[in-house]
């Protein structure tokens, strides 16, 4: 057996491994880059290999970086399956037109600038055309129910606890040997976050791939977390606004049911949140037509939240002139935007109106990569570059790390230690280098494990 680490190695976007055993052969994830210079070369330059010979793909979640380059590969010449949960290909329909479209407006952008020294390609990664042929492809099914995608490989999803629908991918192939069990953990969530049920215990595996995202910190408290929002929403709102930079599917959901939470306790005063992302706006749809797949309580809260918007004001903005109007409230306004690393979309026009004005200020709640802007922004730049334009950074800037939907390294150490047993072979995964080899020593010396490796992008590893 052989694994390919394609991306989602020694970085936190990407995600891609290309398993080969026997006359199997099957992707887990596929991944965008993003991110940096760099992410755009590393996109055209993705899915160099033989399309034909690939036999299924295995989704574990809707996030771009695990999924956005689903398309490309369909657009390639891939004609197989792609097996996910329903959830995640209901949240799929949303994203992946979102990132196409984003695509054929970058590409139009790069025609009209054309520089042949930095862009190569002047054609979109893919199209919508592209997106549906490749939603086609989706095969759905529940968790904890056995599936076959090819003769000599069984499969089952668990629940992931990270977003709707996100799953542990347990894969067993059968090999001249026996069999082997693979162990995908996907992207986890917290343990008991408030918003979705704790990651599903997995007992063994001989080849397990685990996140790392989080390896090297802790979260905050919970208790902490609600002191630091509610301190730095009503420390705002009566003189200025708070802008929530929010991954549109998981990220945004969770932040919402934090604030209402602590509207509906009288905690903090009567709240008008505006959602500004269509993305954003359709998965919370999606989430609120879910409920049965969230932490009980939060049906609770929704209900209440439905009931009383005069404590609870939530508004959609639609079209563009929506969004540009709320540039123009001074003061009182939650504006909850994407994208969640501050790199695209109506965020960086909230960022451009509202960084400069001291009575303002900036939430981030969620990782920032590597040459994004939200790092530049919680690395302490005084000013920042936007739409051209260089910007003051005078609002005051906020980390609230504990409404992450990823477990950090002791929520991570905990899932481990669900295994009875070490597996032969485990792989440390999507976290940046230096955080993955920590995290990869921590486990060795916390659990005894003793073969574990931080992957690198295009490590291969033989697996006898």
């Amino acid at each position: 057996m052989k694994l390919s680490f394609l991306g989602g190695a020694g970085e936190v976007t990407g995600s891609c491994t290309l398993v080969e055993s026997g006359d199997a052969r099957f992707l887990v994830d596929c991944g965008m880059f993003q991110g940096g210079h760099e992410a755009w070369e590393k996109n055209l330059a993705a899915l160099a290999f033989d399309l034909r010979r690939l036999d299924f793909v295995l989704l574990t979640h809707a996030h771009i970086d695990h999924s956005g380059l689903l398309p490309r590969l369909c657009a390639m010449g891939y004609t197989g399956p792609i097996h996910t949960t329903a959830t995640t290909a209901e949240l799929l329909e949303v994203m992946l037109a979102d990132s196409a479209h984003l695509q054929e407006k970058e590409a139009e952008w790069r025609s009209r600038h054309r520089d042949t020294r930095r862009h190569r390609s002047m054609t979109p990664l893919y199209t919508m055309a592209d997106t549906r042929a490749c939603l086609e492809r989706l095969r759905t099914t529940a968790y904890e129910t056995e599936f076959r995608p090819h003769p000599s490989v069984t499969c089952r999803f668990h629940d992931a606890g990270h977003i709707l629908g996100s799953a542990i991918v347990d894969v067993r192939v059968r090999t001249a040997g026996g069999s082997r069990r693979l162990v995908f953990s996907g992207d986890l969530g917290q343990a008991a976050n408030g918003l979705l049920p704790s990651p599903r215990p997995i007992d063994s595996a001989d080849v397990l791939l685990v996140e790392s995202t989080y390896g090297n910190r802790l979260h905050k408290a919970p208790e902490k977390t609600r002191s630091e929002l509610i301190a730095a929403v009503s420390g705002t709102l009566g003189k200025g606004n708070v802008i929530i930079p929010a991954f549109a599917v998981g990220r945004t959901q969770a932040v919402l049911y934090a604030l209402a939470d602590l509207a509906r306790s009288a905690t903090l005063p009567p709240l008008r949140v505006f959602i500004d992302s269509p993305m954003a706006e359709k998965a919370t749809l999606i989430t609120r037509r879910h409920l049965e797949l969230l932490a009980p309580d939060v049906c609770e809260l929704d209900r209440w939240m439905r009931g009383n918007p005069a404590e609870f004001q939530l508004r959609y903005t639609h079209e563009v002139a929506e969004s540009m109007a709320l540039n123009q409230i001074r003061a009182g306004a939650i504006i909850i935007s994407a994208s969640g690393m501050c790199d695209a979309g109506r965020i960086k026009h909230h960022l451009r109106w509202n960084l400069p004005r001291s009575a303002c200020s900036v939430l981030i709640t969620g990782f920032q990569a590597e040459g994004t802007l939200g790092r530049r922004l919680i690395d302490g730049a005084r000013n920042v570059r936007i739409f051209n334009d260089d910007i003051p950074v005078r609002a005051r800037l906020h980390t609230i790390g504990g409404l992450s939907a990823h477990a950090d390294r002791d929520g991570l150490l905990a899932w481990l230690h669900g295994f009875e047993h070490a597996p032969a072979r485990t792989f440390v995964v999507h976290g940046e280098r230096d955080t993955a080899e920590h995290f990869a020593e921590r486990v060795k010396r916390q659990l005894g494990w003793t073969s574990v490796e931080a992957a690198q992008r295009e490590d291969v590893r033989t697996i006898s």
